[in-house]
């Protein structure tokens, strides 16, 4: 069996575009960060998550085109909460565009069924989560139709979506 590339291998082999579908209400309630903000402690994303800004600041430094989208059910959850407060000072500070889609507003387009990261148009790692948002695993393919599929998903939900300073949680 191959071993999975790590998220430093693969945005380190990126070229040009490294998007994100994001469509679950909650990720990892187990998370110590999660967890921490919700019982009101102020978190420096940059330094919690110091290994993933390095990433993707060093791939945005690059040239690379780092997207993320998010599909989420409005009124947004507790776990979106925590994401949208977090998303300055980790994802945009790193160098990503973010953008937010109402699920109300997904109704007619056709989504994968799972999360996932595409990169240069390629090479798709669906990530795999149990009915309470942690991680199971991830699945790495360069079939050349799931990577159209997640394309074309990723592209009409970032055409319809919010940019992150213009989100309004409801």
């Amino acid at each position: 069996m191959t071993r999975t590339p790590t998220f430093e291998e693969l945005f380190r082999d990126c070229q040009r575009t490294a998007v994100h579908l994001e469509m679950r209400d909650a990720y990892m309630k187990s998370d110590p960060a999660f967890i921490d903000w919700k019982a009101g402690m102020v978190l420096d994303p940059a330094e919690r998550w110091a290994d993933w800004h390095a990433i993707v600041t060093e791939a945005t430094s690059r040239g690379v085109e780092v997207r993320r989208a998010r599909v989420v059910s409005t009124p947004v959850s507790e776990y979106i909460r925590f994401e949208y407060d977090v998303t300055d000072g980790l994802n945009i500070a790193a160098g990503e565009s973010v953008r937010w889609l109402s699920r109300r507003n997904a109704t007619d387009l056709a989504l994968p069924g799972n999360d996932f990261w595409l990169f240069d148009s390629s090479l798709v790692l669906v990530n795999h989560f149990d009915g309470e948002g942690e991680n199971m695993e991830v699945e790495l393919t360069e079939d050349a139709e799931v990577a159209k599929l997640c394309e074309s998903a990723f592209e009409a939900v970032w055409k319809r979506a919010t940019p992150h300073p213009q989100f309004e949680l409801a």
